[in-house]
C-alpha cells in the first residue's frame, strides 16, 4: 500500500526534524530567547519577542493544527535525543499548491557547521519525493551570506531580487533574494543524495 504523505518526523544524520506540538512550549521558549538579537537583523517576526510561556503553546497549537489540515507545514528542528532545540523551518504553502518555500533559522550556537543546508536538503527531498511539487523556493536577505550559502550549495538558480519586500523594525525595507530549483532539475542536485528518513503521522515510514 502506498503512504502518501505529509511528512510529521523527517530525520538527518544530526538532526529530527518534526512538527511542533504544544508540550515542546519550553524548549521552543528557550531556544527563541536565547537567539533573540541573533534573529532579528534577517526575521521580522524576532521583534515580537519574547513571548510568555503561554502565548507560545497556543503559537505552536496553531502551527500543529495548520501542519494537520495541510496549511502549512512548519517543523522544529532537534538534537537527535529531541532535548534541544536548534532551530525551525518549514515547507511553506505561500505561493500555490504546486511549490513550497523552505524558511529556516539555526540557534546561534550551531551555526556554521552545515545544518542549514543539511535541513534544507532533506526538505528539498521531501517536497519533490512525497509531496510530489513542482518548485521550491528560498527566500532571503541578500547580505544574510550564510542564508544564501544554503541554496547555491543545493543547486538553486537565483532568480531575482525584489527590491524593498521585508520590513524590519529596526532596519527599515530590504530586498529579497528568490532562489527556485525545478523538479526536471531535482535528479541532478545535491538534495536528491541526502540520506534521511520520513515518517507519516502514524509513524510509518514514506521515505
Amino acid at each position: 500500500m502506498l503512504i502518501a504523505g505529509p511528512a510529521y518526523r523527517i530525520e538527518t544524520k544530526r538532526t529530527v526534524i518534526r512538527c511542533w506540538n504544544p508540550a515542546d512550549a519550553p524548549l521552543f521558549k528557550a531556544s527563541i530567547d536565547e537567539n533573540i538579537a541573533h534573529l532579528k537583523p534577517f526575521m521580522p517576526w524576532a521583534y515580537n519577542e519574547p513571548e510568555e510561556i503561554d502565548h507560545k503553546v497556543e503559537r505552536l497549537r496553531q502551527f500543529r493544527g495548520r501542519f494537520d489540515m495541510g496549511q502549512d507545514f512548519i517543523y522544529a528542528v532537534f538534537n537527535p535525543a529531541e532535548t534541544t532545540v536548534l532551530g525551525g523551518t518549514g515547507l511553506h504553502i505561500r505561493g500555490g499548491s504546486d511549490m513550497r518555500e523552505i524558511g529556516y533559522w539555526i540557534h546561534k550556537d550551531y551555526t556554521n557547521q552545515g545544518l542549514a543546508t543539511e535541513v534544507s536538503a532533506a526538505l528539498v527531498k521531501v517536497a519533490f519525493e512525497i509531496d510530489k511539487i513542482r518548485r521550491v523556493e528560498i527566500h532571503c536577505h541578500p547580505q544574510n551570506h550564510q542564508s544564501a550559502a544554503v541554496p547555491r550549495k543545493l543547486g538553486f538558480h537565483h532568480e531575482a531580487t525584489l527590491h524593498a519586500r521585508v520590513y524590519l523594525p529596526e532596519f527599515g525595507f530590504s530586498d529579497s533574494m528568490i532562489w527556485s530549483l525545478f523538479n526536471e532539475d531535482y535528479p541532478t542536485s545535491p538534495s536528491s543524495k541526502a540520506e534521511i528518513a520520513a515518517y507519516d503521522a502514524m509513524g510509518r515510514k514514506i521515505l
